[in-house]
């Protein structure tokens, strides 16, 4: 049996989305696994133990109705699981033939291109995201929805690319590495600037070595975060998702917001402080990161400015620094001691 598990959408969407090809794996041994994504997430596909093929969706959106159908057929796959709910996916893959396509009953766009409709709602459900993506697994014959720890050692994550000698000679043996990851990329409320800066002046450089990461955009719009403390290692701006992926799988802690890179350290078992926002449907209910090294810290009240992605929420700014350095402390070793 060929299955195709079809999320083409975010980072952090697709690492909580891995489960489930373990699952798969578990319920019909000896089936293979293509996980249609972007070009972006390519890496961490890759990465995951439970997938035998990554299947770039950027190169198919370019094509024809039929080429994009062509090209689903030619996986010679048995079901395509809709996960992300995809129009051109859906449309695709029933003109393909294949047997089993399952989307939710909740998207008009998969009445008429799937042969199975899982009904739920996952803006109003108290589940999380990662345990929602396994509603649409019924037809395959997986009922039974697993629990958050089940779920925090079902990613699979042990085929990392290496880490390019021009980073690894940035990371400290004798102090605990932590990576800060201050922006989100507009995609949930950030952490005030002002906030990583009061917590950057709490680490002793004695004890911790810092690290920034994130994106072009981050780096133009925090630079005062890596000038005003020449002892961070700046790397905003000036790495891949493969070389973040593999840094952080060679690092031992990491802070942000709601973001990709947070899934991944949670997924690699990391020590992870994420900071969330109450409001639904981006509360951590329904999106913190899973992994045993998880603590989740959440503002202490909601407010309109939620609502619009990106910086500037002032509830954010309630998470205190000291809350943030409590729970990083308690998985730091001493100085002299070499982390994990």
């Amino acid at each position: 049996m060929k299955i195709i598990l079809s999320r083409t959408d975010r980072l952090g969407d697709v690492v909580l989305t891995l489960p489930m090809a373990k699952a798969l794996k578990e319920r019909h041994p000896g089936c293979r696994i293509v996980f249609l994504g972007r070009r972006y997430t390519r890496t961490v596909i890759e990465a995951c133990e439970y997938v035998d093929e990554a299947a770039n969706f950027d190169e198919m959106e370019s094509l024809s109705h039929r080429d994009q159908a062509e090209a689903l057929r030619a996986f010679e796959a048995d079901a395509i699981i809709h996960v992300f709910p995809n129009p051109a996916v859906a449309v695709a893959a029933r003109a393909a033939g294949i047997p089993l396509r399952v989307g939710s009953g909740r998207r008009p766009s998969h009445w008429l291109t799937c042969n199975s409709l899982a009904w739920f709602s996952r803006r109003r459900s108290p589940l999380h995201e990662a345990q929602l993506n396994f509603r649409l697994l019924s037809a395959l014959g997986i009922k039974r929805i697993p629990s958050l720890d089940e779920l925090a050692r079902s990613y699979g994550l042990t085929k990392l690319p290496p880490l390019p000698e021009r980073l690894k000679i940035l990371l400290a043996r004798d102090r605990f590495n932590l990576i800060l990851h201050p922006g989100s990329a507009g995609n949930a409320p950030e952490w005030p600037e002002s906030r990583f800066k009061e917590l950057i002046g709490m680490l002793p450089v004695a004890r911790y070595n810092l690290i920034l990461t994130g994106g072009e955009s981050e780096a133009a719009r925090l630079k005062s975060l890596s000038t005003e403390f020449p002892g961070v290692v700046n790397l905003m701006g000036k790495t891949t998702l493969p070389e973040i992926i593999a840094l952080i799988g060679a690092t031992q802690g990491f802070v942000s917001a709601s973001t990709g890179p947070a899934h991944i350290a949670a997924a690699l078992g990391k020590k992870v402080v994420a900071l969330f926002s109450p409001r639904p449907p981006v509360h951590p209910g329904r999106w913190a990161p899973l992994g045993p090294g998880v603590s989740v810290l959440t503002a202490e009240r909601s407010c309109p400015a939620c609502a619009a992605k990106g910086r500037g929420c002032s509830c954010m700014a309630t998470i205190s620094p000291a809350k943030v350095r409590q729970e990083i402390e308690g998985a730091a070793p001493h100085r002299g001691t070499a982390p994990a």
